[in-house]
């Protein structure tokens, strides 16, 4: 199984401009589990999606995207992971690849952006996602899921967009550090929102899309839904705007927790994942 099942010629590793990443691990997921089912679930779905990208009018396959074997997961904990993760992308890297990871739950984050930071110094972090993930730390863990941003925060700068829930330790921790915040309810009362999230990136971005910054009425299909966010047509605008101001260099596609019987969530991380590989070669 490849992104996309395209053919051998456009799915080898030398020639590829993109190489996708499966890692099925949740071992820090809390309320709802089963992401570690999200890639399989994603790449399923993306063997059933049309290759011909209707607003970039290409195909965006043609440019090679390698599927590497799913990582195994390191039952040792979080931060093992992390590593296994950074080692991988490291790899990709250093080859000329953009990575692209699809979890699996958001703290293998960490290790995507450790490895990026090693090649682009003045890397920055799209944050996409519902939740602030900034404690110190949650459930004795310094790596679990919910403090993904915090440790990211520690390596690069970070502009959170869809955030509409967090914990009082994280919302002064915010407030104290002066980090740059973009709600929904903020979006949707700014014009050109777009271009003010771009103005606190730097030229090399990293994006990571937590599947719950979309509205659960779009994406149920994630472990700790929240009701109040953005829609597809909101998220791709952003990704464009980036697109046109920075360069993508790697991203991930996390907390798909598929529902069995309900395609259509994994179809949508399949295209997003594949419409943002459009953006990153445009």
């Amino acid at each position: 199984m490849n992104f996309g099942g395209i053919e051998k010629a456009f799915s080898g590793f030398r020639k590829a401009s993109f190489v996708v990443l499966p890692v099925p691990y949740d071992l820090t997921s809390t309320y709802q589990s089963g992401s570690r089912r999200g890639p399989a679930a994603i790449l399923d779905a993306s063997c059933n999606m049309e290759l011909y990208d209707e607003e970039l009018r290409r195909e965006t396959y043609r440019a090679g995207i390698h599927t590497l074997p799913f990582l195994e997961p390191d039952a040792r904990g979080p931060r093992e992971m992390i590593r296994k993760v950074e080692e991988v992308v490291d790899g990709i890297v250093r080859h000329g690849k953009i990575p692209v990871v699809l979890g699996g739950e958001h703290s293998i984050s960490t290790g995507c952006v450790r490895a990026l930071k090693k090649k682009y110094p003045r890397l920055s972090v799209l944050h996409l996602d519902a939740h602030a993930d900034m404690r110190d730390r949650y459930q004795g863990s310094p790596f679990s899921h919910a403090c993904v941003a915090r440790r990211i925060l520690e390596i690069c700068p970070v502009v959170h967009v869809g955030i509409r829930s967090m914990s009082r330790e994280e919302a002064l921790f915010i407030g104290k550090k002066g980090i740059r915040v973009f709600p929904p309810d903020v979006l949707r009362k700014t014009p050109e929102w777009e271009k003010k999230v771009c103005e606190n990136l730097t030229e090399d971005v990293y994006i990571s899309v937590d599947l719950d910054v979309f509205d659960p009425s779009l994406m149920p299909a994630t472990g700790t839904p929240e009701p109040g966010g953005l829609d597809w047509h909101d998220v791709i605008s952003l990704v464009r705007e980036v697109a046109g101001t920075s360069r993508i260099r790697g991203f991930d596609v996390v907390e798909l927790s598929p529902i069995p019987g309900m395609v259509a969530p994994e179809f949508l991380a399949a295209k997003l994942a594949y419409r943002m590989m459009g953006y990153a070669v445009k």
